[in-house]
């Protein structure tokens, strides 16, 4: 297998430019001229690489390591090997994200498939779309009548945007993403397979089985969202669907009609919520968590991964659990249980005795 990377390695930073990015202080005997290009993992880093240590886990791998600076915490200085150039940061992992970025700011978005910029000839673009100039349509792409799509954007292949829909300025549509009834703010990511504004789940029963219920609504996504391979936004019934500014989602995450998702919030993968569900700003919700319809959770509350939440959680709450419940409950009903389990026995069978 060919070790190329697919994202190369440019003019790179100094440790000096890396510390003066991120804040972080250079370590005892660390050259601040020293020249990093890339990045790595502590045990396959080499002298050009930047690489990190936050936890003892690794401490062998730190111990061994041949990077050519890793950013440690303060309070794991002692456990770096002497000579090993490194940096001190009050948090490892905003440093080396923000490092990253700055070595590597192609990785930051998805680039177009195509070399050639602007609009294919192989484009479906309807007469009546209004397209923006610096807009790359790739070929295969669809764009429906009066659509409207902001300069910079980037159209994937195979990607639709449809009937009405805005696209606005220095989005990313990925390959084979569906926008239909749906309206985008700027520097909007979806990535490959994102549907976004197709119809919402919603029947009745009727004498003769179930009866549709249309969904007349629309999906707002505002600026700076970014959404992840595969996740489906359905439009609203009699509302909108809306997802709130710089919210973050995960990979194959499904959010129902009508859900009103606040800003900033993270959305982790394989979640899903159901319809009129009301989310404040910067919630947070762990991968495989169901949230039922019709609840509202808090700004602020964190929701642990693989949780079902049934009802209302209040601002800055932290739950988890099937049903979903204050962390601290559920970790103390988890001990009581676990205990009974080692004793072999239930209340049931202490009562009979």
């Amino acid at each position: 297998m060919s070790d190329a990377s697919f994202f190369k390695r440019g003019a790179g930073l100094t440790v000096g430019d890396i510390g003066a990015l991120t804040g972080a202080e250079l370590g005892a005997g660390t050259d601040p001229a020293r020249l990093i290009t890339g990045l790595g993992p502590l045990d396959r880093a080499g002298p050009a690489d930047l690489s990190f240590f936050d936890n003892p886990r690794y401490l062998d791998q730190l111990a061994s390591s041949r990077a050519g600076c890793v950013i440690v915490a303060a309070k794991h200085l002692a456990a770096a090997p002497a000579g090993l150039p490194h940096l001190v940061a009050g948090n490892v992992h905003v440093a080396f994200a923000a490092a990253g970025r700055a070595l590597f700011p192609a990785a930051l978005t998805p680039a177009a498939i195509l070399p050639a910029a602007g609009i294919s000839p192989r484009a479906e673009i309807d007469p009546s779309a209004a397209i923006e100039p610096d807009v790359t349509i790739e070929a295969f792409a669809v764009v429906g009548p009066h659509a409207r799509i902001g300069s910079g954007t980037v159209v994937s292949p195979g990607a639709v945007v449809g009937t009405g829909c805005t696209v606005g300025r220095n989005c990313r549509i990925g390959p084979q993403v569906s926008l239909s009834n749906a309206f985008l703010g700027n520097r909007v990511v979806l990535h490959p397979g994102v549907k976004i504004g197709q119809d919402g789940f919603g029947y009745v029963p009727g004498p003769e089985g179930l009866d549709k219920v249309v969904q007349i609504g629309r999906v707002i996504v505002q600026d700076d969202v970014e959404i992840g391979a595969n996740s489906t936004i359905d439009r609203g019934a009699v509302r909108d669907t809306v997802i709130g500014e710089g919210t973050k989602i995960d990979n194959q995450v499904q959010i129902g009609h009508n859900v009103a998702v606040g800003r900033h919030c993270v959305i982790v993968a394989q979640v899903g919520i159901s319809g009129s569900t009301t989310i404040g700003d910067g919630v947070m919700i762990g991968g495989q968590t169901g949230i039922n319809g019709h609840v509202e959770i808090g700004d602020g509350a964190q929701i642990a991964a693989v949780s079902v939440v049934a009802g209302d959680v209040p601002a800055g709450a932290r739950w988890g659990g099937i049903p979903a419940k204050p962390v601290r409950q559920w970790f103390r009903e988890m001990r009581f249980l676990s205990e009974l389990a080692k004793k072999g026995r239930s209340p049931r069978h202490d009562s009979d005795e």
